[in-house]
């Protein structure tokens, strides 16, 4: 019985990316405890709603960006995706068009933007910063001029009341089984990509190309094709946050999303996925998400300045790579030989 435990207890800590995750959920807990031991209020049920559904967009995002990071680049672009979806389709709305259409289109808009990141990366080989930088500030750009440089009027003045409570509900401020919509989303999404990266040939690729790209083009792996499609899959999430956004305001703001490509990184670095590509598992990914939205919100709760969060996280992400460095370069198993 024992040995079979042991067994599988092998087989969960293979799983690379695997002990990076449950670091970072022992350190949720360890957080989320001692916080609601300062403020009590932290352990209140209505607490733990508003941080799940904050946690949400964290998670989305973090996936979003995790794909990318594991390919061994990244997408600045993420962030203002988010801004062009929330004002493609509140702009829509506001117009009169259907949530129905106006979601598809800016499906549609964030789905041309990943195809356009991968084969700038994948196909033409420019540095992934360069490429998304410039997409960073087309899509920005997208986001201001489709209403005329200013923020949308409020999605009900097209679409009526009730067809913007729908709207509103279904993405934001919604319930199902006692817990926000916004949540159930984020974790179904979770469960699809989760599956795709973990259980897939395109997910193995993804893993291949971030661990050694020229292993994996002799391995007959389609760079182009499997580099595209970890930039939609963070087109995708990114649109998604950005309907959220425009759900939660009830309009289209044009600068939804700000940051949000950083928050990405730290939420999948925190998790254990590696910036220099080939490790780390959504997982990890689902707990960074959660540090970072426990710290803030417990930082919110016992009053600490905004300044003062920022810089905490920041310290746990540098910290975070900088373990993944020191890893892969071998130093922990080099001292334990010089001391033997």
């Amino acid at each position: 019985m024992n040995s079979n435990r042991q067994s599988l207890w092998k087989r969960i800590m293979g799983v690379r990316g695997m002990g990076a995750a449950l670091t970072a959920f022992v350190g949720l807990v360890i957080i989320y405890i001692a916080f609601g031991l300062i403020n009590p209020t932290v352990f209140s049920g209505q607490n733990i709603l508003n941080l799940l559904r904050s946690m949400s967009k964290y998670l989305l995002i973090g996936i979003a960006q995790s794909y990318v990071l594991i390919t061994g680049n990244i997408d600045l672009s993420i962030g203002t995706q988010v801004g062009m979806s929330a004002m493609i389709s509140a702009t829509l709305m506001t117009s009169g068009i259907s949530p129905a259409v106006a979601i598809l289109v800016a499906l549609i808009s964030c789905l041309a933007v990943g195809v356009i990141n991968g084969y700038l990366v994948g196909k033409f080989k420019l540095p992934p910063f360069i490429a998304t930088l410039g997409t960073m500030f087309v899509t920005r750009g997208i986001a201001y001029m489709v209403n005329g440089n200013r923020n949308t009027d409020a999605i009900s003045t097209g679409v009526g009341k009730e067809v913007a409570d729908q709207f509103q509900n279904f993405f934001y401020y919604g319930s199902t089984l006692g817990v926000y919509n916004t949540f159930w989303i984020a974790m179904v999404v979770f469960v699809i990509f989760f599956f795709f990266l973990s259980k897939t040939r395109s997910g193995r690729h993804i893993y291949a190309i971030g661990s050694n790209i020229d292993a994996a083009k002799l391995s007959g792996v389609n760079v182009v094709m499997t580099t595209t499609k970890a930039y939609l899959v963070s087109s995708v999430c990114s649109c998604i946050v950005g309907l959220i956004l425009c759900a939660q305001a009830g309009m289209g703001n044009m600068e939804a999303g700000n940051m949000y490509e950083m928050y990405g990184v730290a939420a999948g670095v925190i998790g254990g996925v590696s910036p220099l590509g080939g490790t780390g598992i959504l997982l990890g990914t689902l707990a960074g998400a959660a540090v970072w939205q426990t710290l803030e919100n417990g930082l919110n709760m016992i009053g600490a300045q905004v300044g003062i969060q920022r810089l905490v996280i920041g310290i746990i992400v540098v910290t975070a790579v900088l373990l993944d460095v020191v890893v892969r370069n071998g130093e922990f198993g080099k001292k334990k030989k010089k001391q033997s």
